[in-house]
């Protein structure tokens, strides 16, 4: 039998460089100088971090941390390290200075590759953390007290891809932290090659002619699959944006680079769903291919984005430690308000509280089977038997399996509650109040009304600052009208925006620690 090499930089980064994708775009940067790398020479600049990571002592299986924006640096330090056999740990690009003091430490990150932009959040902790060795800053002038990446890079000879087997640790993510403090994910070789093989080729139907643009961040589950597994796999381009991807500066990059795949997140698409319907942009050549995950996308976001381009948006689900979407609507099936059906190549179960399957109309949380699961969360043993169970893995989704087959999302495991004894789900009442022609998103959680009982409340963004008359029973009766009389918010509170982590989840427990 051969001995293939594992290695996850062979097929994605080496096969392309080599083929007849060698001399085409890998990566386009969507603003600034609009840089751009081939296949080639992404391979050519990754054996030369392998080499730089050799010169600095940067050993393999070591760590190391990117906080990284999202440019050409990004996959060359990635595939690098992958190339070495150093495991690279991509961080959230929003975090604030203690968190990324804890994620340093818990990593035992030997080097730092950090964004000039991002330098100064995360420069305070460097000096005292005790296995931080080298910090590499990306771009700028201020490098006096660290290596400058650029010129590290540039005195670099390329290395050829070490061997390594499918089964062993490639890289970290970071959990986004919409329940918490985030946690390490460890991924092995072959988990992105399998999530390439299931969604990217059986629900994307992605191509080689294909340019996609992903609003969401590659230091991201989903974004690291949108723009580097899925466009690599086949030899397609990926355009990135490396600030934040705010409607106008998305907007401005669709209509300036013409992506034929857009991948967003359910809080993004309302706001452009918005601006289109108030004729503040325009998109005038849409995307073949629309995907959105992260949370949830409400009934009515869709069918108007529909409705407006002619494009459906095929919502998925997807988790850090399945590291893409195993749960999706497909192309010519697509019913808005579920998540569509399982993905081919995983398997789904609904499951009670004793750990028994539940029948078709009942609630229970989601576990998924599928070869793209993570090995573990990084140091956290309780929490690592607590989620992979053998071959399948919790997700702490609640869901509803109708008689069809298709799934309904009805919460996080931690954002359900009863009212009157029944499971009460915050996203069909959140999807019944952003129907409302007037609000632009909502969240609910549970309160507790002056006899101690749990009810719904509501934290209402409107669409505009005027807040009508009588707006909290006009709210009300629209709900009991969509959703039944009982399920209806106690309370509404309008507000200018809600808690998200970076990836664009609303951090509902933020919410609900307001209310004790």
């Amino acid at each position: 039998m051969a001995d293939t090499n594992g290695n996850a930089a062979v097929f994605f980064v080496d096969s392309n460089a080599e083929s007849s994708h060698g001399n085409k775009p890998a990566f386009i940067e969507a603003t600034g100088q609009c840089r751009q790398i081939t296949y080639k020479e992404l391979s050519e600049q990754g054996g030369r971090m392998a080499e730089l990571c050799e010169r600095h002592g940067i050993a393999r299986e070591d760590r190391v941390a990117l906080l990284v924006l999202d440019r050409i640096e990004f996959p060359i330090i990635f595939w690098g390290c992958i190339k070495a056999g150093v495991i690279p740990v991509a961080l959230n690009t929003l975090l604030s200075t203690s968190v990324y003091d804890a994620i340093l430490r818990d990593s035992r990150s030997r080097a730092l590759f950090v964004s000039h932009e991002l330098l100064p959040v995360v420069e305070p902790v460097l000096a005292d953390n005790p296995y931080l060795e080298s910090v590499f800053v990306i771009g700028g002038d201020n490098t006096d007290s660290h290596n400058a990446f650029a010129k590290e890079l540039a005195i670099s000879n390329p290395r050829d891809t070490v061997h390594a087997s499918a089964d062993e640790c490639a890289f970290w993510l970071y959990s986004s932290g919409s329940t918490g403090v985030p946690k390490g994910v460890c991924h092995v070789h072959s988990s992105m090659q399998a999530t390439a093989d299931t969604y990217g080729a059986e629900v994307l139907g992605i191509k080689h002619d294909d340019k996609v643009f992903s609003a969401a961040k590659m230091f991201f589950a989903y974004g690291l699959g949108n723009s580097i597994s899925f466009p690599m796999s086949v030899g397609a381009s990926t355009i990135l944006l490396g600030e934040r991807p705010t409607p106008e500066s998305v907007f401005d990059v669709i209509e300036r680079t013409q992506p034929t795949v857009f991948c967003g997140v359910p809080t993004l698409y309302a706001a452009m769903v918005a601006g289109l319907e108030a004729g503040d942009f325009r998109i005038s050549n849409p995307p073949r291919r629309c995907i959105s995950a992260g949370e949830a996308l409400p009934e009515e976001v869709g069918k108007r984005w529909k409705a407006l381009l002619g494009t459906d948006i095929l919502d998925g689900v997807g988790s850090t430690e399945m590291l893409h979407i195993f749960l999706s609507n497909s192309p010519d099936d697509v019913v808005y308000g579920t998540s569509g059906t399982a993905v081919p190549g995983y398997e789904l179960r609904l499951v009670d509280e004793t750990g028994n399957d539940v029948e078709a109309g009942t609630v229970g949380e989601l576990l998924v089977n599928g070869q793209s699961a993570a090995d573990c969360y990084w140091n956290q043993r309780d929490k690592s038997r607590a989620t992979f169970e053998g071959i399948w893995t919790r997700t702490g989704d609640k869901y509803e399996r109708r008689s069809d087959g298709r799934y309904i999302y009805c919460g996080r495991t931690d954002d359900m509650f009863k009212v009157s004894g029944i499971w009460v789900s915050p996203f069909e009442i959140e999807q019944a109040l952003v129907s409302h022609s007037a609000v632009l998103e909502a969240a609910v959680v549970a309160a507790r009304d002056e006899e101690g009982l749990e009810k719904p409340k509501a934290f209402v963004v409107l669409k505009q600052d005027q807040i009508p008359d009588n707006f909290d029973d006009e709210l009300k009766d629209h709900v009991k009208d969509k959703i039944g009389k009982w399920k209806y918010p106690r309370w509404i509170e309008i507000v200018p925006d809600l808690p998200k982590t970076a990836t664009g989840k609303i951090q509902r427990f933020k919410l609900r620690d307001q209310q004790q």
